[in-house]
């Protein structure tokens, strides 16, 4: 699932992931529990992530492939907001080989620019000040945009309009994959 920080897709991965019974996999949570459990790779991170940059390609790679190696991931999984980057998108294909496995939609959640900020600014996490957001915003439209044109042209990318209610969203996705 792509889209801008602020556009949804935690929220409307949780209930996509719960309705056709498969792990929604968010590389922010599981970054952002590290951080809050003081972990190795929350020390590692940390700093990272308060910048508003991303972390390393390699070490989301590692944890993403860890990720999909637990028994529940098996029977299919969703992921939220991975990958980031062509770099990113390009390890994501290495590990789904090696897995035997592809993609078989990529969501991309459609928002205006100036709803993800006021959207941001309104979840009050210590984080979402007005700055970071806009340098998170500047990051995605740099780094994770090309993404778009990617999955386009694979024929994997489905547009869904993010600026309406969740359970809009919610009826769409689950029209996309037969779960209605």
């Amino acid at each position: 699932m792509l889209g801008a920080p602020g556009s949804g897709k935690g929220t409307q991965a949780e209930l996509l992931a719960e309705r056709l019974g498969i792990p929604a996999i968010s590389t922010g949570e599981m970054l952002r529990a590290a951080v809050a459990a003081g972990s190795e790779l929350g020390r590692r991170v940390e700093g990272v992530m308060a910048s508003g940059d991303l972390v390393s390609d390699e070490l989301i790679a590692e944890v993403v492939d860890a990720r999909l190696a637990v028994p529940d991931a098996q029977g299919g999984f969703l992921l939220d907001g991975y990958p980031r980057t062509s770099p990113q998108a390009d390890a994501l294909d290495r590990i789904l080989a090696k897995r035997e496995t592809q993609l078989d939609h990529v969501i991309h959640l459609e928002v205006p620019q100036e709803e993800l900020i006021g959207r941001a600014l309104a979840r009050q996490r210590a984080d979402d000040e007005e700055d970071v957001v806009r340098e998170r915003l500047r990051v995605y439209h740099e780094k994770t945009a090309p993404l778009i044109d990617r999955y386009a042209d694979a024929g994997l990318l489905r547009r869904v309009d993010g600026h309406r209610s969740i359970d809009a969203i919610m009826k769409d996705l689950a029209r996309l994959f037969g779960a209605a």
